[in-house]
């Protein structure tokens, strides 16, 4: 990392999570696809589970990442009695984190939906969907727990063969068990919740297998096992900042659905949108994984230049994929809008609301790039403060003023007012970080 050039490194570093998660936003839009067949309401149901889905997600992904990281260091030492420890204290991590959400889909499914619909079908189908996808939530939580064991060990292949097999299975029962098809029972969005289940438990049972049957420099203890707190601080040390930044954008949902509230097509607009954009925003964030640990080790090497030259690269890259974006969401809104199956009304809504909304494409490109920059040289917190002003303490004041002044099309301008913004935020600290510290 410290001698091939940056360009090439880059690309090689980044481009299986690039893969990965590019092909996770595209089932995740082909999943909304077939549910939107089924009804603008039934959208609007899968848009309000969104905000527990991604949840489920912050707490995976920032627990793994604390184990990565811990076994990576361990392994680093050579301390590998340490490493096995780490891992294995994960794999059973999974199973306190999944009583929360099961938790949730037992016994306060109705509780959550009934905060944005209190009646109706877009209530019903809302509890039917979380209640699935909760109670089932121990599949992606020790599905994203293994993939991040095997990529502290440098494995980058097994982990996007992992989720390309959970994506593909999730795709090919998705119209089968919505449907009816092959004289299955029509099962609307059950069917949705129960293929997407069907794909995680396969993505999770491959995992294992290869976890547990392949070589690695990991060895999962069966029996004789204990906890060790200081194991567990140490993963949550590191993990609970990324469980925090992931579940902002969460909360900001969870606040925006409210703020909508009034308007189901409006819900299932915003739903829409964060499906779409998951499809832009993703490779990005595939790019920055690749860039992290470049950075990373060139800051611990005090060499600044190819520090610099890596973020550079890293922008232009980011930035390049954020303008395709902008262009697409501009061109092509009624298209995008179609694959979904909406009505006459969400096309006028949303045809603004995607128009708008993707402005703050670009913006974000820095104000994601620069948190990178912030995470791979030991100052997290800066990337903790940049995510709270652009999707939290920015976007929900903004998008409630706008609401009541202009109604839903104004309110989507909280977005790229958010980024904007945000991106002034960056800057100022950016310029703090390399004068102060890189420089």
């Amino acid at each position: 990392m410290g001698t091939m050039p940056v360009g090439k490194l880059l690309i090689s570093m980044a481009w299986p999570a690039i893969f990965s998660m590019t092909i996770n936003a595209l089932y995740n839009i082909v999943d909304s696809i077939f549910v939107g067949m089924l009804s603008e309401d039934a959208l609007a149901s899968v848009s309000l589970v969104m905000p527990i889905q991604m949840l489920m997600v912050s707490l995976g992904v920032g627990t793994g990442i604390g184990i990565n990281s811990l076994i990576a260091r361990r392994l680093g030492s050579r301390s590998f009695e340490e490493a096995n420890k780490a891992a294995s204290t994960g794999i059973r991590l999974v199973f306190f984190n999944y009583l929360v959400f099961a938790v949730i889909g037992l016994f306060l499914s109705g509780k959550f939906i009934g905060m944005f619909a209190t009646e109706g079908p877009v209530f019903d189908q809302g509890v039917v969907y979380l209640k699935y996808i909760s109670i089932g939530a121990f599949f992606i939580l020790m599905q994203m727990t293994i993939e991040k064991i095997l990529q502290s060990t440098g494995n980058m292949i097994a982990p996007m063969a992992i989720s390309l097999t959970g994506a593909v299975i999730n795709l090919i029962l998705d119209p089968i068990l919505i449907f009816g098809i092959f004289g299955l029972p029509r099962l609307e969005i059950a069917g949705a919740a129960i293929a997407t289940l069907i794909g995680q438990f396969c993505a999770m049972s491959l995992g294992l297998y290869i976890l547990l049957k392949k070589d690695h420099a990991i060895s999962i203890k069966i029996r004789g096992f204990k906890f060790e707190s200081k194991i567990i601080r140490d993963i949550y040390s590191v993990g609970l900042p990324t469980i925090v930044m992931q579940s902002i954008a969460s909360i900001m949902i969870l606040g925006y659905n409210s703020i909508l509230s009034s308007s189901a097509t409006a819900i299932a607009v915003l739903g829409i949108y964060f499906k779409l954009q998951s499809f832009i925003f993703m490779p990005v964030f595939g790019m920055n994984q690749g860039a992290m640990p470049i950075m990373g080790y060139n800051y611990g090497a005090k060499n600044k230049e190819r520090l610099m030259e890596t973020y550079k690269k890293g922008l232009l890259i980011a930035v390049v994929m954020m303008a395709v974006g902008t262009l697409i969401f501009h061109i092509f809104p009624q298209q995008l809008l179609h694959m979904f199956s909406a009505s006459d009304n969400m096309i006028s809504l949303g045809t603004r609301a995607l128009r708008i909304i993707s402005l703050c494409f670009i913006p974000a490109a820095f104000g994601i790039m620069t948190s990178t920059l912030f995470q791979a040289t030991g100052y997290g917190v800066y990337s903790l403060y940049s995510a709270l002003i652009r999707q939290l303490i920015g976007i929900l004041p903004l998008a409630y003023f706008l609401m009541q002044w202009g109604g839903i099309n104004a309110s989507w301008f909280s977005f790229p007012i958010a980024e904007i913004i945000g991106l002034a935020y960056s800057a100022v600290m950016l310029r703090y970080l390399y004068n102060k510290v890189i420089k």
